[in-house]
């Protein structure tokens, strides 16, 4: 354990600790107050996961919150990268309005102060962090959020302990993950993020990508791999030159263009995957073991898509699917009927292991569990709470599409604006001279490999699409919080 965090342990255990006072939760006023327990993995695409379908991976802990909870299906980012993804999780904002990602300045000050773990901690929450933090914020702010921050990152992954041995850094945030529900008084809520580094690859090591624990060497030996998708390799020569020459494809040479490559990332990935799961279910144990898990929402999630050689691509950035979208999985108090009468904090009563189709976004998370925690969500938040799908409830005037953005300035990664609705997709890489604009229909061609920008048949829908683009646009560069 280190100094700072012994240190943090110690403080919380001769602290009040007092509970926030009112009904605490989305119950009926007489439960305790609902405590958090936030997952975010990195670079995991939607479909990566066993209550997902995939055929190989092996995501039990995770698949058995999906079959006592919610899993929404069409859960996306906003912004495709994992800084400004994890600014849109903290802040509530998108990334037109949060303004932060590689290269910028700071969260800003009033974001951090009405983050999710801020707002928490004032209420009387204690809260905790571990793992990749990933988000520029000024000196001091971490401590504003968090009574007990460990980050831990990769580069490497194995961590040299104390004793000379290497520990992971999966396993390290599953052991401060134990350490934080074990030593939180019983009678304190808590908002516990633990923010696993896996399944990002190693960028600078361009041999061994991503590197497992030995507990999970065994795993993926002989199993068949999937073949590559969704979309075809071959849609690679279906996309314009700015996007064939970007670093979706320098990292495709890097990992994929190989069968031997791609034999051995793709496992490792897995094995990456598999080690993040495990000890999401040894932080729902410790729940256990503390008599926490009932009163406990626990949210699953990542920071972005990856494609994994999918249309010849890797890396994500850009506005195809298996950049965006993500896996999302909600469970906890009340959504398998423990919230009706006797007992449970009444989150939700029936429809436990549910797919929701509903569109869920980054930003709608810390909505969702200030909502859950019975706190007031700032109103500058442009997300919205997901607590009343838990209910099993749809909201008459819920989303049908949404901004999606990415502007960090890189040479190798075009910038881009558009807008995911249930049926159309549209895309303007406005940088291009001119500027390349894509336009997709889901229903006809799920796996975008056609583009109908161009096509004087879709014409009125190109602009319908590019108006809805502007609209969204405005909306957030002015920090409107409609939907």
């Amino acid at each position: 354990m280190t100094p700072l965090l012994l240190a943090a342990l110690l403080a919380a255990a001769s602290a009040d600790g007092a509970p926030p006072e009112g009904d605490g939760g989305a119950g009926d006023g007489g439960s305790p107050p609902v405590s958090v327990l936030f997952v975010l993995t990195d670079d995991h695409r939607h479909d990566h996961l066993g209550c997902a379908g995939h055929p190989v991976l092996k995501t039990p802990h995770i698949d058995a919150l999906a079959a006592r909870g919610v899993r929404f299906e069409n859960a996306f980012v906003t912004t495709s990268i994992c800084a400004a993804s994890r600014a849109s999780i903290f802040s509530g904002h998108y990334e037109l309005s949060h303004g932060h990602t590689f290269g910028k300045p700071p969260l800003r000050e009033e974001l951090v102060r009405d983050s999710y773990p801020a707002v928490l901690k004032r209420a009387g929450y204690r809260t905790g962090f571990a793992g990749k933090f990933g988000v520029g914020v000024a000196r001091g702010a971490q401590a504003e959020m968090f009574d007990v921050y460990e980050p831990i990152n990769r580069s490497p992954y194995f961590h040299k302990q104390p004793d000379g041995s290497l520990r992971h850094t999966a396993d390290l945030i599953g052991d401060r993950a134990e350490e934080f529900i074990a030593s939180t008084p019983s009678d304190q809520p808590f908002c516990l993020s633990l923010s696993f580094n896996a399944g990002h690859a190693e960028d600078r090591d361009l041999r061994d990508h991503f590197p497992y624990p030995e507990t999970e060497a065994d795993l993926y030996r002989n199993e068949k791999l999937p073949p590559i998708g969704p979309a075809p390799p071959q849609a690679f020569n279906r996309l314009p030159e700015f996007l064939q020459e970007s670093m979706n494809r320098d990292r495709w040479q890097w990992r994929w263009h190989s069968n031997f490559q791609r034999e051995r990332n793709t496992r490792d990935y897995y094995r990456l995957l598999s080690a993040a799961d495990r000890n999401v279910g040894r932080a729902i144990a410790a729940l256990e073991q503390a008599g926490r898990l009932e009163n406990t929402l626990v949210i699953v999630t990542g920071d972005n898509g990856y494609y994994m050689g999918s249309r010849g691509l890797a890396g994500k950035w850009s506005h195809f699917e298996e950049s965006l979208r993500v896996p999302l999985v909600v469970a906890g108090p009340g959504v398998n009927g423990a919230g009706g009468a006797g007992g449970g904090s009444g989150i939700g009563e029936r429809g436990a292991g549910r797919v929701e189709d509903a569109v869920a976004l980054n930003v709608d998370l810390p909505a969702t569990m200030l909502d859950a925690c019975g706190q007031p969500v700032p109103e500058h938040y442009q997300g919205r709470s997901l607590v009343p799908f838990l209910k099993g409830e749809t909201p008459a005037d819920w989303r049908t599409d949404f901004l999606a953005e990415h502007r960090m300035d890189h040479p190798r990664i075009p910038k881009w604006q558009g807008v995911r609705g249930e049926r159309w997709v549209y895309a303007n890489y406005y940088e291009q001279s001119p500027p390349y604009e894509f336009l997709h229909d889901l229903s006809a061609d799920p796996l975008q490999l056609k583009n109908l920008a161009t096509d004087p048949a879709f014409a009125d829908q190109l602009g319908t699409m590019r108006a809805r683009s502007a609209e969204l646009e405005r909306m957030r560069e002015s920090g409107d919080p409609g939907a």
